[in-house]
Order: C-alpha cells, then sequence, then structure tokens
C-alpha cells in the first residue's frame, strides 16, 4: 500500500487567525495564556484537515508562532545572551529575537532593547527564516518541556499519531552564522549540537512517534566540502539510536540532490527519503538507484510552492516509475515541500471566475489530491476514475482557454530590440545631470517608499472596494493622506519624498490588478515572515497595461512638495516571483511581459514630472537558482535584462532607484552591479558591514543606500545607533557614494515609532553632513 504524507501545512488558519492573536498579544489585548490556547486550536483544526482528507501520514512541529527556525534556536538552548539576560518570560523571548523587544524602565523592572536576529529569505521562496547566530563556545542544551515533544503529545491526544518534523543539525548550522564579534565556523559545533538531536529523538520515541521527519534542504546546494562530509558521521551518530529512536525520514526539497548523491548511498542506514519531483523530476531514478535495499522513497509530487491543480496523469506516472522498482511498500506519495507556501483552502474564495477556479488547488485541496493519488498507485486508477476525469477535464480546459493568449502582447515582444536594454549615457554623465536637477546635499535621507497603513486606510480602502463610498470621496481621502504625508516629511527634512502609497493595498497586488493577465484571491493568504502574510496575484495569461497605474497619485504628490517626489514601482522579477507565476511558459517570457509593461509606467512617470523613480527587485536574489552553473547564468541573465527593458526609456536627468531587502547579494553581485541602476538602497540593519566590503572588492561606482535601521520591529534606534552604523558604512564605501534610509517601506509599522526613527536618521545624516563641511 502507498501511503500519503504532507511535509507542513500552513500555519495561519483559515482567516488568518495566527497574525491576529499574535498581533493582539504584541499590543497587550491578548493574554498569553489565550494566545498560547489559540495556537493549540489552529493545531488541532489543521490536524483535522489533513485527517478527514485522507492523508495518512500527518506532520507536527510544522506550526510556529513565529517561525520554525526560531523554535530550533530556542528549543536547543541557542539563544544568544543579549536575550537572556533580560529574564524574559520565554515566549517573548522567543519574540524577542523574532522582531526585537523595547521598553523604558519601570518600578517592576529595567529597561529593555534589543534589535532583532537577522532574517533572510528561506531558499528561493518568499518566506523568511531567523538566521541562528552563534557564538564561540557555543553550548547547547534541549529546552525544558521540548515543543516537537509536546505538540507530538497534543495531537496523540486529538487522535492523530503524527510524524514530527525537525530541522535536521547540518541544515540548522549551515543555515546559521557567527555573531557580531564571534569567530565560530558553525558546522564546527555539530559535534556539540548531536547530543541534544539524540536526547530528542529518544524523548520522541518515549512519546510514541514511530517516525520522524528530519528536513536537511541545504543538500540541494553546492556545499563546502567539510559540510558536505559532515552528514555521514551525523546520520551515523543518530543512526545508531537504533531502537531508541523513531525511524528517519530524511528530507530535501527546492532542488536535486543528484549532484551530492554520494551523500545519499552514505545514508542508507536511515528508514526513508523524500525528494522533490515537481522541481526537478529528472532526479528520480538516479535517486532510487542510490537508495539502500530497504529504503523506502517519499516521492514529493504535489507542488508545495505553488496553485495549480496537480495533474495526476502525470504525478502518478512518477509514482509508479518508483514502485515498479521499489514496491508500493517502499514509496510514499507526498508534497515536495511543506505547503507553508500556498494557501489556506480554496473554499474561502467566493468571487473568483468558476473557469478559472478550477485550475487551482490550496493546501487543503492538495491534501485531498495526494489521497487520491495515493489511491491510484495502490488500487489502480479505476478506483479513482471519476476524480481521474475531472482532473483531466481541468488541466485541459485551462490549456485551451482563451484567457491565457495575447497575440498582441507577443507582437509587442518580438519588436524588441538590443537598444532598449540601454540607458542613454554611461553613470558619470548622468549623475552629473542628476545632482544638476536635483541638487541634493551629501548623505541624502529618503524612504524606501511605504508609510504606515493605518486603520483608517484600511477601512477606507474596503468601503471603496464594496461601494460604501464614491470614486470621487475615495480620491479625496487618498489626497489627503498624500498631504499629511508630504507635510510629515517637510517636518522631519528628508531630502527625497514619497507620497506614502495609502492607495496601495500590497506592492505586487496594487499593480496586478492595473494588468491584465492576472487574476485575484480574496482568502489566500501566505505567510511571509511572523504575522506578516502575503496574498500572492495569480498569472494566468499574457500581460499588459491598459493605462497608466500609479502616475496621478505621484503627480499629485509632487505638486505639493518642496523636495524632489520619488515615485515607487515594483520591478518586473518581483512582480513574477511574489504572484504564483504561470507554470506553462517560461517564467522569462512573463518577466518580459511585465518589464514592457513597467517601461510604459516609467516614461509616464517622467512625462508627468517625476524624476526620482524607484523600481524595487527585492525578489531578484530569490529567484536565483540555487546551485551555481548554467541555470543560475540563463536567470541572471533574463533578470537583469527585464530590469533594464523596464527603465531604459528615460533621460539621463532622472534617477532610477531599486531597491533589495534581506538579500544576500554577495553570490549575485555582478548582476545587482549589471542593472545599471542610478542609486541602490539595501537591507543592511541586520547584517554585518563587512558585507559591504563586496562593493569595495568590485569597485561599484554607483551611489548605495545601505539601510540603518530595521523596519521589521518597533523597536526605535537611538540617533547614536543610526551614527554607528553610518561610521561602519563608511569604512567601506565613499561619502559621496551614501544614501541614508531604512531598510524597507514603513507600512506595517505605527506613526509614533516611524516618526521617532526617522527623526534620529535625519539627525545622525546631518551630523555626519556638518562633519564633512568642516573637513572640507
Amino acid at each position: 500500500m502507498v501511503q500519503s504524507s504532507i511535509l507542513g501545512f500552513p500555519r495561519m488558519g483559515v482567516n488568518r487567525d495566527l497574525k491576529k492573536a499574535t498581533e493582539a498579544y504584541w499590543a497587550g489585548k491578548l493574554s498569553q495564556e489565550d494566545l498560547i490556547a489559540e495556537g493549540k486550536r489552529l493545531r488541532a483544526e489543521h490536524w483535522k484537515i489533513q485527517k478527514d482528507a485522507g492523508v495518512d501520514i500527518i506532520p507536527s512541529n510544522d506550526f510556529s508562532f513565529y517561525d520554525h527556525v526560531l523554535d530550533h534556536i530556542q528549543l536547543f538552548g541557542a539563544t544568544p545572551p543579549r536575550y537572556t539576560q533580560h529574564n524574559l518570560d520565554p515566549i517573548d523571548e522567543f519574540f524577542a529575537m523574532g522582531r526585537g523587544h523595547q521598553k523604558p524602565q519601570t518600578d517592576k523592572g529595567p529597561a529593555v532593547d534589543v534589535p532583532s536576529l537577522e532574517m533572510v529569505k528561506w531558499f528561493d521562496s518568499n518566506y523568511h527564516y531567523v538566521k541562528p547566530t552563534l557564538q564561540d563556545g557555543q553550548k547547547f542544551k534541549l529546552n525544558t518541556n521540548p515543543k516537537p515533544v509536546a505538540e507530538f503529545l497534543e495531537a496523540k491526544e486529538a487522535g492523530v499519531v503524527s510524524r514530527p518534523v525537525l530541522l535536521g543539525p547540518v541544515s540548522f548550522l549551515t543555515l546559521g552564522k557567527a555573531d557580531r564579534g564571534q569567530k565560530v565556523d558553525p558546522i564546527d559545533l555539530l559535534q556539540d549540537l548531536l547530543p541534544v538531536y539524540e536526547e530528542l529523538l529518544t524523548k520522541l520515541k518515549e512519546a510514541g512517534a514511530e517516525t520522524v521527519q528530519i528536513d536537511e534542504p541545504v543538500l540541494v546546494f553546492d556545499l563546502p566540502p567539510r559540510v558536505k562530509n559532515s552528514f555521514k558521521p551525523a546520520y551515523e551518530k543518530l543512526g545508531s539510536l537504533g531502537d531508541k529512536a523513531p525511524r528517519l525520514v530524511f528530507a530535501t526539497y527546492f532542488g536535486d540532490i543528484v549532484h551530492n548523491i554520494d551523500v545519499l548511498r552514505s545514508l542508507q542506514n536511515l528508514y526513508a527519503i523524500h525528494i522533490d519531483v515537481v522541481r526537478n523530476p529528472e532526479q528520480l531514478e538516479t535517486v532510487i538507484g542510490a537508495l539502500g535495499p530497504k529504503q523506502t522513497l517519499s516521492v514529493g509530487v504535489v507542488d508545495g510552492r505553488n496553485i495549480w491543480k496537480t495533474n495526476f496523469k502525470k504525478a502518478i506516472e512518477k509514482v509508479e516509475v518508483a514502485t515498479q522498482k521499489l514496491g508500493k511498500d517502499r514509496v510514499l506519495v507526498a508534497s515536495s515541500s511543506s505547503l507553508l507556501h500556498t494557501p489556506h483552502t480554496l473554499a474561502s474564495e467566493k468571487k473568483l471566475d468558476e473557469e478559472v477556479k478550477d485550475w487551482f488547488s490550496f493546501a487543503c485541496e492538495k491534501a485531498k489530491e495526494l489521497n487520491i493519488i495515493a489511491k491510484a498507485v495502490t488500487d489502480g486508477p479505476a478506483s479513482v476514475r471519476d476524480e481521474m476525469e475531472a482532473n483531466a477535464k481541468s488541466i485541459e480546459a485551462r490549456a485551451t482557454s482563451k484567457l491565457t493568449n495575447d497575440p498582441k502582447v507577443k507582437e509587442r515582444q518580438a519588436k524588441i530590440t538590443d537598444e532598449m536594454f540601454e540607458r542613454k549615457s554611461p553613470f558619470p554623465t548622468r549623475i552629473a545631470q542628476q545632482q544638476s536637477n536635483l541638487n541634493l546635499p551629501m548623505f541624502p535621507t529618503t524612504t524606501i517608499g511605504s508609510f504606515p497603513q493605518t486603520k483608517d486606510i484600511r477601512i477606507q480602502r474596503n468601503k471603496f472596494t464594496k461601494g460604501e463610498i464614491t470614486a470621487e470621496e475615495y480620491e479625496k481621502f487618498i489626497e489627503k493622506e498624500i498631504q499629511d504625508v508630504v507635510k510629515i516629511q517637510d517636518d522631519l527634512g528628508l531630502d527625497v519624498y514619497v507620497h506614502g502609497e495609502p492607495e496601495r493595498n500590497d506592492m505586487v497586488q496594487y499593480f496586478g490588478e492595473r494588468l491584465t493577465g492576472y487574476v485575484f484571491t480574496t482568502h489566500a493568504w501566505v505567510q511571509s515572515y511572523g504575522s506578516r502574510c502575503v496574498r500572492p496575484p495569480i498569472i494566468v495569461g499574457d500581460i499588459s497595461r491598459p493605462k497608466a497605474m500609479t502616475v496621478k497619485e505621484s503627480k499629485y504628490a509632487a505638486s505639493i512638495s518642496k523636495k524632489p517626489m520619488k515615485g515607487m514601482l515594483t520591478g518586473p522579477i518581483t512582480c513574477l516571483r511574489w504572484s504564483f507565476p504561470r507554470d506553462d511558459i517560461h517564467q522569462s517570457q512573463q518577466a518580459q511581459q511585465l518589464a514592457l509593461a513597467l517601461r510604459d509606467e516609467v516614461v509616464d512617470l517622467e512625462s508627468a514630472g517625476i524624476f526620482v523613480i524607484q523600481v524595487d527587485e527585492p525578489a531578484l536574489r530569490e529567484g536565483l537558482p540555487l546551485r551555481s552553473g548554467l541555470a543560475r547564468e540563463d536567470y541572471l541573465s533574463w533578470a537583469v535584462k527585464s530590469f533594464r527593458l523596464s527603465v531604459a526609456g528615460v533621460k539621463d536627468s532622472t534617477q532610477i532607484h531599486s531597491h533589495f531587502c534581506y538579500s544576500e547579494f554577495q553570490d549575485f553581485f555582478s548582476a545587482i552591479a549589471a542593472l545599471d541602476a542610478d542609486v541602490l538602497s539595501i537591507e543592511n540593519s541586520k547584517s554585518d558591514a563587512k558585507l559591504l566590503k563586496v562593493f569595495v572588492d568590485e569597485a561599484y561606482p554607483r551611489h548605495i543606500g545601505p539601510g540603518v535601521y530595521d523596519i521589521h520591529s518597533p523597536r526605535i534606534p537611538s540617533e547614536q545607533e543610526v551614527k554607528d552604523r553610518v561610521q561602519e558604512m563608511l569604512e567601506y564605501l565613499s561619502p559621496e557614494q551614501l544614501w541614508i534610509d531604512p531598510d524597507c517601506g514603513l507600512k506595517t509599522r505605527q506613526w509614533p515609532e516611524t516618526k521617532a526613527a526617522l527623526t534620529n536618521m535625519v539627525n545622525a545624516a546631518k551630523s555626519f553632513r556638518a562633519q564633512y563641511a568642516k573637513a572640507s
């Protein structure tokens, strides 16, 4: 019998229940007891969904109040000392690592002021994880009442004998880093960490766990020899526990492991291996050949990263390749990865066009798909004939739909010339004209785009969407919000303004709603980090721009501004990566279509008097293939061309900015340079400033704004803290290059903390101007 399994389930709940609960707790409106109870309710609800769908192997410990990697940091006693010294309650210490913690001194205790740990993208997804941050001489100790054991017992009590999910020791360390001022290579800590895993696995066995899923996704990378060679001894040690520990399912995803197949051959003592054959079906036969004589293969055939219905016929064919060589008792049918990256349920979508809705499958629906595929392989396709026929009909309907193809878009793509990718002049010529046009001071200050989206903004947008206020009333409201934001920037003394984006719901959805080829959901939320959720648009057809998308608001803002106004656009790669893309044409074609639409918008903004235009590409790094080689080179080529196509239509005197948030940009720096943006702003507040050394090594000539404070935390940096960051940056960048700005947009923050932080930022910039003016 072929069993079905899920590697992980979305955490937020059908109505973003977890987001609402955690934010209420942070705001002091929900007790810790009620927060914990809500987490328990959600876990039970999600286990029941999977059980009712007929899934055989259901995960536990896939739930987190913030991030699963952060869970492991606390689980292993790897919390950095700056958090433990304040004697915070464990859950508050947990949240402090995720989002920072700042409170004034009171009669009950001293002041606390700690920033959050660094947060980076989880492989090539839009999910962010908290980076393990380790010390020289790091000691590990299993937490009291370990979360994986507690949640396994909780599932058992609910009638589900679950499979606990752990992040494996090699991946935990490889995804970590040494703390500031520390020199430890994380992988050197493996022998210190393994006893904690042994203790945890023993406790899980004692609790009744028969199998444990242990995720080692770093095996898809090109690994340094020391990391690659660590798998064999690590899993020999864990495997030596024998009957004292559950059987281990070693899980990889997001790529192939053929280049590390020798590692796999050394793991034949483990019960099962999971591979992602949605992303890389070519690896299937090679992996089968590397398995031990009794090992089980978990075949990931249901996409954990996209929303399209699974093609049952093709999925069954892949699984049957495995069953024909291994037998049905040695094969599991599984999701390709955790379903964390998919929305909760399609059942919530009441407004989607029925034709298009029939093409989709969200997490709850994917659970049912797994059951059907497992049954088809076990008992034959005839046992699920109705489901197979309905699925084939849906797949065919999508392939032949008129919604997918626009001949005019393809005709325009065919007319693209090489000249359309190039600015008119090189950077030295451009920057001279821009400085003459904009007249900016040294250390110019700006923000990344959005300002706080208040409750009133959301209420008015909702009223407009529902037809409760007229377009004219909504426009007047938006104009008043823009007026307020411009006045605030006047008072703060910023140098380049933004209009604040009060009219925008999301940096991708807003544009998608104004382009052809997209459809939109009402409840298809996906976790990005912590309590932050996004609702990705879905690309279903060829993309074009019927009319201007942002010109009206930017032009109005510029008309009432004393300083240069920056137009704000989301770049083609980010629009692609932060949507659910089509899987029937190559992503390079979709990116090019987006670039042509944005090119028209950029030119229209310039014509409207907007001479600073920011085209954000925070997802450029996210799309980078996980391994070096031709695939990565090809991606960077078409991604860079798409950006350049979108911005190259403007005059030399118009300044083009781009923004990257939470990107480890060292490994694709050549592509960043090739974008030819006049000004780059990058996340840097939680990274070591020495990462900026790459700009020195590569003699980067253009302007840079490394973020000076973390906007994902409510914590307010002091003026001295900002000065210290700027001083660090000046060790690597020239004063003429340096812009002063926050890490990212301020949409999720509150106004009091925003004003306070920006005041300190502007004052720090003024201080450096005065310092350098004296020096000259």
